[in-house]
Formats: C-alpha cells, sequence, structure tokens
C-alpha cells in the first residue's frame, strides 16, 4: 500500500512510477478523494466544535430560566448533518483506500527500464554448462524411463499439472528440502517455521496477492486461501505488530507447499514439472529497519545463491525491469538455472525487496531506539529455492549417458549415502 501523505507531496513522482509499470498516472484521482475525504473531516470537525459551544449556552440558559427550544433543535440538526457527513466520510475513505489497493509499488531507481522480461539485464554469470556426449533428455523423459516420475497416475487422481514420485526420487525431493532448510538456518542465520496453509483474506491482501492476484490463488468453499508461497504467512507473522528495533533483522525460511492455479499459463510448460499447481518450496524472508534493506537483499540472493553453487549447477543473476516485477517489489532479482534439455537458463528463484509497502498494508511497524513514534518496516522476501524446479536442474544437469542420475555430493548425506539414480545406485 502507498502512503497517502508522500502521494499528496510527491504527485508527480508516484505517477513517473506507475508509469514504468505501464500504468497511466493517477495521483489526480487519489487526490481528489483525499481532497473530499479532508474536507468532510474538518466539516465535521468545525461542525463538533460549535455544537459544544450550543451545549454550553444550554446550560446556562438553563441556569436563568430562559428557553432553550430553539437552540436544541439547532443543536439535533447539527447531529443528523454530521451523522450523513461521517457516513460520505467513511465511505470516501473505503474507496480511496480500495483504490490506494490496486497499485503496484514503484520500482527502485536503478531496476531497468521496459515492459516485459527483454528488458531483465544480466547481472552476473556463475559456474560452468555441462558438456555431454549424447543428447540430454529432458527432466521428465528422465523420470519416466526411470519409473520414477509419473503424470498419467498424477493427472487421475488430480488433473493436468500435478506428478506422482516414487522411490528415489521422491527421496530426492525430500532430501533437497532439508539439504536447504539446514543450509538456511545453520550457515545464515534463518529461523525456520512451520506456518499454515490455509490463511484468511486480510493475509493475502497484507503481501500482495489480494485483490490483483485472486485468480492465480486457489480458494476453499468456507473462504480460506491455500498459501501460493510461504511468503505469505511468514511476512504476516509481523501484521498489527510494533516490534523492537533490537529485534531486527528478523530472518525466516519454511518448507511448504505452494499452490498455483496457473491461470493465464495456458499452453506454456504443459509438459514435466516446469509449472505445477502444487509444489514444494524453501522461502525466504527478511523484516528490516529501511536503511537496512538494500544490504540484506544483496545479502538473501547470496544465499539463495550457495545453494546452486552448492549442487554445482551453472546460473546466472537476472535484474528485473519494471515491467516484468511483481505487484509488492520494488527491485526483484531472479536466479535462473541451466537446464540443458531447453539449452537455456529457467527461473528457480526470485527475491524482492517489497520496501514499506506490504508493511502499510500489514500495519506492521517498529519502534526505533531513539526518537518518537514508529516507523514501517522493509519487508524481503525470496525463493531459496523451488524445491521441483532444483531436482529439474538436478536430474538434467547430472543425467548420464545409460539413463542414470549422479546425485550432486551435497545431497548424498541426505540420501543415506547413495550417489545415483538408477541401475545399482
Amino acid at each position: 500500500m502507498h502512503d497517502l501523505r508522500w502521494i499528496r507531496e510527491n504527485p508527480e513522482k508516484f505517477d513517473r512510477g506507475l508509469a514504468r509499470r505501464g500504468l497511466r498516472p493517477q495521483s489526480e484521482a487519489v487526490l481528489s478523494l483525499d481532497r473530499e475525504w479532508r474536507k468532510l473531516e474538518t466539516e465535521a470537525q468545525e461542525s463538533q466544535a460549535i455544537r459544544n459551544r450550543m451545549s454550553r449556552e444550554i446550560g446556562g440558559l438553563k441556569a436563568r430560566g430562559e428557553p432553550t427550544d430553539a437552540l436544541m433543535t439547532q443543536i439535533n440538526s447539527r447531529k443528523d448533518a454530521e451523522a450523513a457527513n461521517a457516513a460520505r466520510a467513511t465511505e470516501l475513505r473505503r474507496n480511496l483506500d480500495d483504490l490506494l489497493a490496486t497499485f503496484p509499488n514503484i520500482p527502485a531507481a536503478d531496476v531497468p527500464e521496459g515492459a516485459d522480461e527483454t528488458a531483465n539485464r544480466e547481472i552476473r554469470r556463475h559456474g560452468s554448462q555441462p558438456s555431454f556426449n549424447f543428447k540430454p533428455m529432458p527432466h521428465e523423459e528422465i523420470g519416466e524411463k526411470l519409473g520414477l516420475m509419473d503424470f498419467a497416475h498424477a493427472a487421475k487422481l488430480s488433473g493436468s499439472r500435478f506428478v506422482v514420485l516414487k522411490g528415489a526420487l521422491a527421496r530426492l525431493e525430500r532430501a533437497i528440502g532439508q539439504f536447504m532448510l539446514d543450509l538456511h538456518t545453520t550457515e545464515f542465520g534463518y529461523t525456520e517455521i512451520a506456518p499454515p496453509f490455509l490463511v484468511r483474506d486480510e493475509v493475502v491482501f497484507g503481501t500482495g496477492q489480494l485483490p490483483k492476484s485472486a485468480e492465480d490463488m486457489f480458494r476453499t468453499t468456507n473462504g480460506m486461501w491455500l498459501i501460493p508461497t510461504a511468503e505469505v504467512p511468514l511476512t504476516n507473522l509481523v501484521a498489527d505488530e510494533i516490534v523492537d528495533e533490537a529485534s531486527l533483522p528478523l530472518r525466516l525460511t519454511a518448507l511448504t507447499p505452494s499452490f498455483r492455479s496457473e491461470a493465464g499459463s495456458a499452453g506454456r510448460d504443459t509438459r514435466g514439472m516446469i509449472r505445477q499447481h502444487q509444489f514444494l518450496k524453501v522461502e525466504l524472508v527478511s523484516i528490516t529497519r529501511p536503511e537496512d534493506s538494500e544490504a540484506e537483499h544483496e545479502r538473501m540472493i547470496s544465499c539463495a545463491e550457495a545453494v546452486l553453487q552448492r549442487l554445482g549447477l551453472a546460473y546466472r543473476v537476472m535484474l528485473l525491469s519494471a515491467g516484468d516485477m511483481g505487484f509488492s517489489a520494488r527491485k526483484t532479482y531472479d536466479l535462473e538455472v541451466w537446464l540443458p534439455a531447453q539449452d537455456t537458463y529457467r527461473e528457480i528463484s526470485s527475491c524482492s525487496n517489497c520496501g514499506p509497502f506490504q508493511a502499510q498494508r500489514m500495519k506492521a511497524r517498529y519502534r526505533p531506539a531513539e526518537g518518537k513514534g514508529n516507523r514501517p518496516v522493509h519487508t524481503l522476501n525470496g525463493s531459496g529455492l523451488a524445491v521441483g524446479r532444483t531436482m529439474i536442474a538436478v536430474l538434467e544437469n547430472y543425467q548420464r549417458h545409460d539413463g542414470t542420475v549422479g546425485i550432486p555430493e551435497a545431497l548424498q548425506p541426505y540420501m543415506g549415502g547413495q550417489r545415483s539414480i538408477g541401475g545399482n545406485g
């Protein structure tokens, strides 16, 4: 949510920020509602002051035994007018808040201009792409030939964009998630959280999925939402809270299923596990002071990179353009891992600095050690990593000509010492 006071003071900056997102100017629409609302608020205060003065006059009239009917009529008339104005002011403020809730975050100054992913900027690459003396197979073909990846039975159970993993691949998925959690909690200082997977409207509103992305999520018949990412419950742990400055930064992580309807993705990645309705993901969330969020963003992407480095997977870091960022982000880095069968890099993590945008929606603040008042925290989130896509990358990058798949050394302790999948293991 945008700070209304900031829009009042910086209408041109607000419109320029929206223009970078491909949106038309909105400051006049916001400020018009704001002016009308503030006018009613001012009139209500003035009317209340006059009514209080009249009430005191009535006391004097009664003390002198003089009639009060005319003054009482005026007071009652003012009460009726104030009630009507209060109702109108409440409606205007609700309309104003609803309008503000539809606007995305303003891009940071160093975010590239551009309408879509074609304007994203490559920041760096790491690792070497593997060389094969055979044509590398896509992950779904590898898994199906091993007899451990079953899309047919998943479709019978749940429809398209689901998979059943068996045996060593089911264990590999579990191993990848546990490896990531252990790395982030033991080396990088994140606290593991086991959050609910069902949340209320105000929770998904707080992180910005509502109202814009309702069609991208699954909703239960009793009005709860299946989480599209653990970012939602983790970030909302500070909603409506005032935390002490000494407790910041908060660094949280969770391994949870994520549920996405994939609305609008018809025809995209229909084969394999790239784009699923249900998938496991390790999420990273940081809650920081405003002056620390940029450094925390760089730290977060380095934590996500460490996972790929330990697994020996080639990747690149991309800085997303203004038109390609998510709704709540002010700046986003994507990690893209190399997939040999596609002969390209594919997204495996997004790490975003949201600044105070989510905090203002959630009313999440901190109490500075010095000075008066409370300030909005800054929130950051990122994948550390998407487990399914990491398994895809392992299968494709560690495949062998005989159909077996090597297991990265970092994962072998989580696989009971197993060094490969297929053959004799």
